[in-house]
C-alpha cells in the first residue's frame, strides 16, 4: 500500500544578503527542497546565484532606496513567506547607527509583500562587554540610547519573527588568524571568547527554519571559551602569521550562554571546539 497523502510544500524563503553566510545558507535550502530568493550587491554574483539553484536580485541597500532599488527589493519578497535578513551594518547602512532606519524599510516591505515570517540575523555585540555569563535577556537597552542593533532587533519582536544573535565568526575565508596578527599591547588577554563556524550558523538558521521556531530570540556560540591569549596565539600560528602579544592584565570579557537554541532545536554543533575548529576555517 502506498501512501497517497498529499506532501506539503515548503515555503519561498528570500535570503537578504548571499555573501559569506548568506549564500551557504541559501545553498542549503535549495537542497533541502526550497524556493529561494536571494540578493547580492554584486552584478558578478547573479550567475553564481543562477546556478546554485537561486533566484537573483541585484540589490543594494542604502538608508534612502532609490526607485530601482526599491522595486527590486519588492521583487524579492513578492511570492516569499519567509525573510532572511542577513545583511551585517555597517556594511549596508555604512554606519552602525544608520542600521535600524535601513532596517525599518525592509520591514515595512515585507510587512506590504505579505511576509509570514522574518529570520534577523543579529550579532552577541549587543551584550555589554562584562565579565558575566550571557543570556538573551540580559541585552538592556541604555535608558538614554540603546544599541542600534537592540534598535534594529525591535523591528522584528513579535510572535511570528525570531532573532538569531550570532556570535564571532569563522570559517573558511575568515581566519580568526589575520584577526590580531602582529599586533601587540592587546587587551583582555583573559577574556572568553565567543565564536562560531560558519557551518553550524547555516546548521542552526535552517534548523529554526525546519522547524518553524518564531518568536524567540536565540544566542548561538560554540560551548568552548577559550582566553583570547590562547585562542589568538593557536590562531596565528596556524596561518603562519605573528602572533599578537598581549597586556599583562588579567581583566575578563562577556561569555555567551547559547543552551537555549540547544535545547529548543537539538542542535548538534559540528564545531564546539572553537581551537580544533581553527583547522576548517
Amino acid at each position: 500500500m502506498t501512501d497517497s497523502s498529499p506532501s506539503v510544500a515548503l515555503p519561498t524563503v528570500a535570503v537578504l544578503g548571499c555573501g559569506w553566510l548568506g549564500l551557504p545558507l541559501a545553498r542549503a535550502l535549495v537542497a533541502a527542497g526550497y524556493p529561494v530568493h536571494g540578493s547580492t550587491t554584486t552584478p558578478g554574483q547573479l550567475l553564481t546565484l543562477r546556478d546554485a539553484g537561486i533566484r537573483p536580485f541585484l540589490l543594494r541597500l542604502s538608508s534612502t532606496l532609490s526607485p530601482t532599488d526599491a522595486d527590486t527589493l519588492h521583487a524579492l519578497l513578492h511570492g516569499a513567506e519567509v525573510l532572511v535578513l542577513n545583511v551585517p551594518p555597517t556594511r549596508a547602512a555604512g554606519s552602525a547607527e544608520a542600521y535600524p532606519a535601513l532596517l525599518s524599510q525592509v520591514t515595512e516591505a515585507a510587512e506590504k509583500a505579505g511576509i509570514q515570517h522574518i529570520l534577523l540575523v543579529s550579532s552577541t555585540g549587543v551584550y555589554p562587554d562584562e565579565a558575566y555569563l550571557m543570556r538573551e535577556a540580559d541585552a538592556v537597552a541604555d535608558v538614554v540610547a540603546a544599541h542600534p542593533l537592540l534598535r534594529a532587533e525591535a523591528l522584528v519582536q513579535h510572535p511570528r519573527h525570531t532573532v538569531v544573535r550570532l556570535a564571532g565568526l569563522m570559517g573558511p575565508g575568515r581566519s580568526p588568524g589575520r584577526f590580531l596578527a602582529g599586533r601587540t599591547g592587546v587587551a583582555h588577554g583573559e577574556a572568553p571568547v565567543n565564536m562560531i563556524h560558519l557551518q553550524d550558523c547555516v546548521g542552526l538558521l535552517q534548523v529554526v527554519l525546519e522547524r518553524q521556531l518564531w518568536g524567540y530570540t536565540f544566542n548561538a556560540c560554540a560551548a568552548t571559551h577559550p582566553s583570547r591569549r590562547t585562542f589568538y596565539t593557536e590562531a596565528a600560528n596556524r596561518v603562519g602569521l605573528k602572533p599578537p602579544t598581549f597586556q599583562a592584565e588579567d581583566a575578563g570579557g562577556k561569555q555567551i550562554d547559547s543552551s537555549l537554541i540547544r535545547a529548543m532545536t537539538d542542535y548538534q554543533f559540528r564545531h564546539d571546539d572553537v581551537v580544533a575548529a581553527l583547522a576548517f576555517c
